[in-house]
């Protein structure tokens, strides 16, 4: 689906072919003499429409308008969260028509900027999403292009761009989590790295077993040996700042599939155990969209991929391994793996000389019962870091909450058989699975984003969401550090003049 973006009149807007007109509606919408304007004056006066977010009134071929459908759409205040609403709305609303090229209009908005846009740009990318790679017979993708119509550019642009190449991100993060797990293995994800690294600005390293094994990466080596495909680690590296600058570092969660292992999970659901690479997804999605935007940054990614499955070889229950730490771990639950491969992630980002970690994961149903489906649980020891994801959080209205991470929590990974266990009792489940990991994090500034209740949703809305994508890209975007260029001085010789 291609976007566009142009400056266009009231009068244009009316006689701008196209196969299904929106028009957003705000409480602060003025009255005009066009055609549109019109309409929207009438129904708001008869009652027949109100500019409640979501709110929509349809209208087929109506005269002075070129759109064979039109449909207003509920903006509330004009908010950024009321804009994504309704324009979600109306998209959803068009989704059985045979709309193939839409104009939306945000020009009745009396502030309409680049967070307008932005919004507007990916509700309707999220709307149009179709899974199809596995289908026999995919269902056609009818709309091809959305025009979306602004008073001004300057004030647009920028967001709009930010939109589409959000919307990129987004689009591959729910591609590879919406995969079943034969379809996703861990070399299929690296073979999905690799396609990125020919993006501009990206370059991609994989790993196999023998080189995880050199690194010492007992851990990760001991959740992948119960399944036939092979691990992979992938590092994947933008490189948009200084070489001198040192790197953000994501690290996303990539187990393709989790049967629990040993300690294996219930049959109900398990098929949704394909989402459990949701962070690699994040972290793949996080760098597509780095590819569209190209900022002044240094970012690394790394994505500790594999299976946990419950074969005769695989970990069991009380068996002590090796980090690549150095630090011991008792395995009391093979079903707490993703901890697992992620400790030994955060102890290869310490060579990489790190100005932040961010590592991303489904981690815990404990998170879940905590927050839902609505804000990722945050954790950091480091409250800037802490301070810029919560930010950005709130300005991708994706949003994430800080949970603590008092000392008395890991009380419970004490054990006497290894230097620590790698689950605790129920009570506070998020929050001591943190705690293991900021073991293994003390030598940069460190958050965690457990994103099992927001990678994917359940029911009749079954898919992955691509979260936490907007609010990664939103915290990089206000890591880049603004350039300073420094005043050049000279002595003027004798007799010369100095400029002011």
């Amino acid at each position: 689906m291609d976007f566009e973006l142009k400056t266009l009149t009231p009068a244009r807007i009316c006689a701008e072919k196209c196969d299904a007109l929106i028009v957003l509606v705000s409480g602060e919408t003025s009255a005009g003499t066009d055609a549109v304007s019109k309409m929207v004056t009438l129904a708001l006066k008869a009652g027949d429409f109100e500019n409640k977010a979501g709110k929509l009134l349809s209208a087929y071929r109506p005269e002075g308008i070129a759109a064979t459908r039109v449909l207003l759409a509920g903006a509330g205040d004009g908010s950024a969260k009321s804009i994504r609403t309704a324009v979600h709305a109306a998209m959803v609303a068009l989704k059985n028509t045979n709309a193939r090229r839409v104009l939306l209009s945000l020009c009745a908005l009396p502030q309409a900027g680049q967070e307008a846009a932005r919004a507007a740009v990916l509700a309707c990318a999220d709307a149009a999403y179709l899974y199809s790679t596995t289908k026999s017979k995919p269902a056609e993708q009818k709309l091809k292009q959305v025009l979306v119509a602004v008073s001004s550019l300057a004030t647009s642009r920028a967001g709009f761009d930010k939109g589409v190449g959000l919307a990129k991100g987004l689009a591959l993060a729910k591609e590879w989590a919406n995969r079943p797990a034969n379809h996703a293995t861990p070399t299929m994800l690296a073979q999905a790295a690799r396609d990125l690294g020919k993006l501009p600005g990206i370059k991609v390293d994989v790993l196999g077993p023998k080189e995880v094994a050199k690194l010492g990466m007992g851990s990760f080596m001991a959740v992948a040996q119960g399944s036939e495909e092979p691990l992979r680690f992938i590092v994947l590296r933008y490189d948009g700042g200084t070489k001198a600058e040192a790197p953000v570092v994501l690290i996303g969660k990539g187990i393709t599939f989790d049967t629990g292992g040993i300690s294996i999970k219930p049959a109900a659901e398990m098929d949704e155990m394909k989402y459990d690479m949701g962070g690699a997804a994040s972290v793949l999605g996080t760098f597509r969209a780095l590819a569209e935007l190209q900022p002044a940054l240094n970012v690394v990614g790394l994505i500790p991929a594999c299976e946990n499955m419950p074969d005769g070889r695989a970990i069991k229950p009380g068996d002590v391994v090796t980090s690549m730490s150095g630090q011991t771990i008792e395995i009391l639950n093979t079903d707490a793996e993703g901890r697992l491969v992620l400790c030994d992630a955060l102890t290869y980002a310490e060579r990489l000389k790190p100005r932040a970690v961010v590592d991303i994961a489904t981690l815990t149903g404990a998170c879940v019962i905590a927050l839902g489906g609505v804000r990722s649980g945050m954790f950091s020891s480091d409250d800037a870091l802490a301070q810029a994801l919560a930010a950005a959080g709130d300005s991708s209205l994706d949003l994430c909450w800080r949970m603590p991470l008092d000392d008395e929590y890991a009380d419970g990974l004490k054990t006497h058989f290894a230097d620590v266990a790698n689950v605790a009792g129920r009570a506070g489940g998020a929050i001591t699975a943190a705690k293991f990991l900021q073991r293994f994090a003390g030598k940069f500034p460190w958050a965690h984003l457990d994103i099992a209740g927001t990678a994917w949703k359940s029911g009749a809305a079954k898919g992955a969401t691509g979260r936490p994508v907007p609010l990664l890209v939103d915290f990089l975007l206000s890591q880049v550090q603004p350039v300073r260029v420094p005043a050049k001085t000279r002595t003027p010789k004798a007799g010369a003049r100095s400029r002011a």
